[in-house]
């Protein structure tokens, strides 16, 4: 059963320097008590969508329902039973990490005795019962994540927004958070996760849905958006940038050559480039054979290498392949959070 549903989401921002369009006819689903994550670069319209469904931007075109409320005409029913954690924390740095809970707490209308209570519990699932007197313009960027997400689950809600909710964090503080959200989808929430770290969206969701500029482009499984790529790759990272070109050439003459009476299709290889890391890849057809007969080509033609592998592909060459760039590369296509806030009022 779908509890998220946006079809043709489009989303414009007018400033000094023009025009942005940060959707282009957007089109989402999520079934209830699944992880979606939502994967692209900076720029490629996440925040943008999430900000729509939270009820915080109205969209230009477009309708998208969250648990069955249209998110422009019944948004304030809406927000009763979703919750937020954006990209910075949201947190009051002045009270103190109990007293940040309750106002959320009372904000989500709950009586005064229940807003303590679901403190206090959110404040041990946390770990921040020692840290809860405390102010927390002292705490942690780890410390302060925590406790915005807790305040985004004071009001149990069904529905949770976590918007690139790890960004900065340490490994550990990360995996911390990656077991919070499995026990929240485990006791039956929603969770729609925003994120540029694609080992993120392998662990952590059950579909992922790629966006670039304002787009979905590709959805589906971890393994079915991999078996798009292919089985194994090679790749290899050129010492020399000024080689690339010939690289590329000599790489895809030997990916698409016959060996060991294994027959390619030439239409079917290609070359995926990397040139920030002077990184070429392709489909590794015939295994380890493959891998010998690419090394005798790039040595043949001149071609050193600082680095050579084979494996299999990943949510990187999936997103690669789609896009034709990196997924930490930047995209020309949606404001910073605060330009969209203030598109938003």
């Amino acid at each position: 059963m779908e509890i998220i549903s946006a079809s043709g989401l489009t989303k414009t921002y007018r400033g000094r320097t023009g025009t942005v369009r940060a959707l282009d006819g957007l089109d989402l689903t999520v079934a209830e008590g699944s992880v979606l994550g939502l994967l692209g670069p900076n720029g490629a319209g996440k925040t943008t969508t999430v900000r729509i469904l939270a009820t915080l931007l109205r969209p230009d075109s477009g309708r998208a329902t969250v648990a069955n409320y249209d998110v422009v005409r019944e948004a304030q029913a809406l927000r009763r039973v979703i919750g937020l954690s954006g990209q910075y924390a949201a947190v009051d740095e002045n009270l103190t990490g109990r007293e940040n809970l309750v106002l959320f707490g009372r904000l989500y209308q709950l009586g005064p005795r229940e807003a303590q209570q679901r403190a206090e519990a959110l404040l041990v699932e946390f770990d921040l019962v020692e840290a809860a007197g405390r102010v927390t313009k002292g705490y942690s960027g780890g410390m302060r994540r925590r406790l915005d997400l807790a305040c985004a689950l004071i009001g149990q809600p069904r529905v949770l927004f976590l918007d690139e909710p790890t960004t900065g964090l340490d490994p550990r503080s990360r995996l911390a958070l990656w077991e919070v959200i499995r026990r929240q989808v485990r006791d039956g929430a929603t969770v729609l996760l925003t994120t540029q770290y694609l080992e993120e969206a392998d662990a952590l969701a059950s579909r992922i849905a790629v966006v670039d500029r304002g787009k979905v482009i590709a959805s589906g499984t971890s393994d079915e958006l991999k078996a798009r790529v292919g089985g194994e790759r090679i790749e290899v990272v050129i010492n020399d940038r000024a080689q690339l070109d010939d690289a590329a050439r000599v790489l895809g003459v030997a990916l698409a050559a016959a060996v060991d009476g294994v027959p390619v299709d030439p239409a079917s290889i290609a070359v995926q480039r990397d040139d920030a890391h002077r990184r070429l890849s392709g489909p590794a057809r015939g295994g380890a054979a493959r891998l010998v007969h690419v090394l005798r080509e790039l040595d043949g033609a001149g071609i050193r290498l600082d680095d050579v592998a084979l494996r299999r592909p990943t949510l990187d060459d999936v997103f690669l392949a789609l896009t034709g760039h990196d997924a930490s590369a930047p995209v020309a296509g949606e404001p910073s959070a605060a330009t969209a806030a203030g598109g938003a009022a």
